[in-house]
């Protein structure tokens, strides 16, 4: 274990920039990332109401809250976001249902998840850790590195 420990650290300390970026270039990295983070939460509720409206028919808060390890009161405060953000309705007794826009969300969302995914088992990691990789990069994955990315899975095909 300790080996790993240095092997990390020398990683890391290898990967330390000769210089910084510009102020603004580091601060637009760092905004885009806080603005992943904070749609995040809303991309995996609506992926997993997406999901359960499919495989079940109905979405709950109890089962959203119990898929996410929540507690009901958290989800029922960020599926009211999504209502007032226009990705979802709810119905008394009749649970929660995806709007148009919520669908589409939910699509992008897979596809992403999706793709990730197909790269990296393609790069050699094993089925499950990319399931589990994925979920948090999906969130975080630019449109021009998830096109490079179709690409190389594009032309890894066409080579193979």
């Amino acid at each position: 274990m300790a080996l790993k420990g240095k092997a990390l650290s020398a990683a890391a300390h290898a990967a330390v920039p000769a210089s910084l970026p510009a102020e603004k270039t580091q601060a637009s990295r760092f905004g885009k990332t806080r603005t992943a983070q904070s749609t995040a939460l809303m991309e995996d509720y609506v992926e997993l109401i997406a999901d359960l409206l499919a495989n079940h028919g109905e979405a709950r808060p109890t089962d959203v809250a119990r898929r996410l390890g929540v507690s009901h009161a958290t989800a029922i405060k960020s599926i009211s976001r999504l209502k007032r953000e226009g990705l979802a309705t709810a119905k008394p007794y009749r649970g929660v249902f995806l709007t148009e826009a919520g669908h589409q969300l939910a699509s992008r969302v897979r596809a992403r998840h999706r793709l990730l995914v197909d790269v990296l088992v393609a790069l050699g990691v094993p089925l499950e850790a990319a399931e589990d990789d994925a979920e948090g990069m999906e969130h975080h994955v630019s449109d021009v590195s998830l096109a490079a990315f179709s690409r190389f899975l594009k032309d890894r095909g066409a080579n193979s």
